[in-house]
């Protein structure tokens, strides 16, 4: 079990400490449930009522609220960002064990760096690179000719297709597909003739996909994955979408080809996005709205009706855009005048 005291975590998390620098912690804790020796948070003062019960040794806390509690504090500007990074100091997950298990296939042209170690069952294939301390889970495989950074880390059954490019410190969850092919097809009016997928996947640093994602290959060009973009389980991403750097995509959410999507966008559960349009930065999607149209400006959006034949739910999308003038029109009509 990892511990410190709370002098030690203070430094390592920038903050300001009120009280005793000597107290061990050894974990974390919700204000509800922290026990003594853990340290919690309040971030969100929803759950400020909680606080004067709180039984850990410590909390991280805003300046503003640091009067109401009751046990020692750390002062941080941005309590819930603290605590993300307080978090790895007690993370629990297993080692990996180093070298290559010999139930691993490596291809003999692939170039593995210092520190890489592949787990057990794992395929690499030819002409693959894998930078320095990345972690390679079981079951995993590796395309041809596909890149890995530093510090990577694929969980067990995570495939890369050919060619994929991954930067550093990248972390794929477990069953995640990169580099399938793009759902491209052309109709010759009586059957679908394939349209082969020769492009690939990029995908920049710092990224982090959910298990059971799928981010397919593009047609011609590359998708392309952002710097710091995090993605959540059940993620579709169409060919030659283009992700912009630290936008946050939430769980089940669809989004077809040729999408480009500005930087630090939030797409919100279950939302979705039709083909070839285009989200200016800063914009977020309500959880389950489709994003039909390209948005321009940034801002929050949200969509949702219930089931219609097409042909009526296009007729009343205009009615719908049309309310606002209507409801206007109709406030002057119901104006008192002169005459009454």
């Amino acid at each position: 079990m990892k511990s410190y005291t709370l002098g030690e975590i203070a430094k390592l998390l920038d903050v300001q400490l009120i009280g005793d620098d000597q107290v061990v912690i050894n974990g974390l804790g919700t204000l509800r449930d922290a026990a003594p020796q853990q340290l919690s948070f309040l971030s969100n003062p929803a759950y400020i009522d909680q606080l004067s019960s709180c039984k850990a040794s410590a909390v991280i806390i805003a300046e503003n609220f640091s009067d109401i509690c009751p046990t020692n504090k750390l002062i941080s500007s941005a309590p819930y960002v603290s605590f993300a990074k307080a978090s790895a100091l007690f993370d629990r997950a297993p080692s990996p064990v180093s070298g290559i298990h010999p139930t691993a296939i490596v291809d003999n042209s692939a170039k593995l760096a210092k520190g890489v170690s592949v787990a057990a069952n794992s395929v690499i294939g030819a002409d693959v690179c894998i930078g320095e301390n990345s972690e390679i889970g079981s079951g995993v495989t590796i395309g041809a000719g596909s890149a890995l950074g530093k510090n990577c880390k694929l969980h067990s059954s995570v495939t890369l297709y050919h060619k994929v490019s991954l930067g550093s410190n990248v972390i794929i969850h477990s069953g995640s597909i990169v580099g399938a092919d793009g759902f491209g097809f052309s109709f010759d009016g009586e059957k679908s003739i394939k349209i082969h997928q020769l492009g690939s996947v990029r995908i920049a640093d710092n990224v982090e996909i959910g298990a059971g994602t799928t981010i397919d290959r593009g047609a011609i060009g590359d998708t392309v994955i952002g710097l710091g973009v995090k993605i959540d389980n059940q993620v579709q991403i169409g060919h030659n979408c283009i992700i912009g750097d630290h936008t946050i995509i939430c769980g089940c959410t669809a989004i077809a080809g040729s999408v480009k999507i500005g930087r630090y966008c939030i797409m919100g559960g279950a939302s979705g996005a039709v083909g070839h349009i285009s989200i200016a930065d800063k914009v977020q999607v309500s959880a389950m709205s489709l994003v039909s149209s390209s948005i321009t400006e940034a801002g929050m959006y949200s969509s949702g009706t219930g089931h219609m034949k097409t042909s009526i739910w296009k007729r009343l999308i205009v009615r719908f855009q049309q309310l606002d003038s209507i409801a206007k029109r109709l406030k002057e009509l119901e104006k008192p005048t002169d005459k009454e």
